[in-house]
């Protein structure tokens, strides 16, 4: 693979700067993904039970930046709260409270030239188990679709994602940015309601990140797990018992001297296991714990020294 490019697929979670790699689980992809949402969300089917959509775009107008022309359809719906400073915060809120099999959600977000953004999301994200007319499961897409122009900042935190059993997610995220552009993006999965007791004993997760810098590929990365999601998560070199999993990717020109200040976040939190590495103007956090609540804890930690400032309030 050339200069400046990492293609990462893992059963479950590579860790970077990790002494036990699971060995034939990591591969390297040398060709640049060029899917587009119809490939990465499931197809029309009987069961399908939602379509959603939303889209903004986010300008600098004098001292603050503000949203144009937001598109929603569906149950999705994007609100601005209050916010101070320069950076305009952004809120997805899902009313139908979650995703069934055959859900789709595409998310497309743009912040134009000298443009400061945070999008998160009201609460976490429930994926739930859905049945088609078969009794076959169902898959939930979700597609996002983040461009950054130059000089623009744009933060991509929603709150956790929750996997019920049975539940299927194929998820692709796509961002296209400029070089001197900074993003700062998070995803957090949940496999299974551990507060009901319930563990993932069926189910199937496909995420998919791909992320452009000036137009070339600058890392790219897939995660497949797929069957008794719980057995798999208990095997030593995959996930150990973890029940929770984070990933975290930063791209500025301050990533790679954020390296020890990252470690140092996440070095107090005992009961997760996480890595954190840095090339190219890149930093990439990945973590795993057997508990949720102490694995959100400590990406909050993370995120917060990284951003140098709490993060949104629906998050505390």
């Amino acid at each position: 693979m050339g200069s400046g490019v990492m293609a990462v697929s893992r059963g479950l979670w590579g860790l970077p700067d990790q002494r036990r790699a699971a060995r034939g689980v990591a591969r390297r992809r040398a060709k640049p993904d060029t899917a587009g949402m119809t490939e990465a969300a499931p197809s029309p089917s009987p069961s399908n039970r939602a379509r959603g959509a939303l889209a903004a775009g986010f300008r600098r107008v004098g001292a603050r930046t503000e949203v144009i022309g937001p598109h929603e359809t569906g149950g999705y719906r994007l609100r601005l709260p209050r916010s101070r400073g320069e950076t305009c915060e952004a809120v997805i809120v899902n009313t139908g409270g979650g995703m069934a099999g055959g859900d789709e959600a595409h998310f497309a977000f743009t912040a134009e030239a000298g443009a400061a953004v945070t999008l998160t999301t009201t609460a976490a994200e429930k994926v739930y188990r859905g049945q088609q007319a078969d009794g076959r499961t169902a898959g939930t897409g979700v597609a996002v679709d983040l461009a950054l122009a130059p000089g623009a900042r744009l933060e991509w935190l929603p709150q956790e994602t929750i996997l019920f059993d049975g539940a299927r997610l194929d998820r692709r995220l796509s961002v296209d940015m400029a070089g001197d552009s900074e993003l700062l993006m998070a995803e957090i999965l949940v496999f299974g309601r551990l507060a009901m007791g319930e563990t993932m004993r069926a189910g199937r997760v496909s995420d998919r990140w791909r992320l452009r810098r000036d137009g070339r590929l600058a890392y790219a990365e897939d995660v497949a797990i797929a069957g008794d999601i719980a057995a798999v998560l208990d095997r030593p070199a995959l996930g150990a018992g973890a029940r929770a999993s984070a990933s975290l990717v930063m791209v500025s020109g301050r990533a790679e001297g954020l390296v020890a200040a990252a470690r140092a976040a996440l070095e107090p939190h005992s009961a997760v296991t996480a890595g954190v590495s840095a090339w190219n103007g890149l930093l990439v956090a990945r973590a795993i714990s057997p508990s949720p609540e102490r694995l959100r804890a400590a990406i909050v930690a993370l995120l917060s020294g990284l951003r140098g400032r709490a993060l949104p309030r629906l998050w505390t």
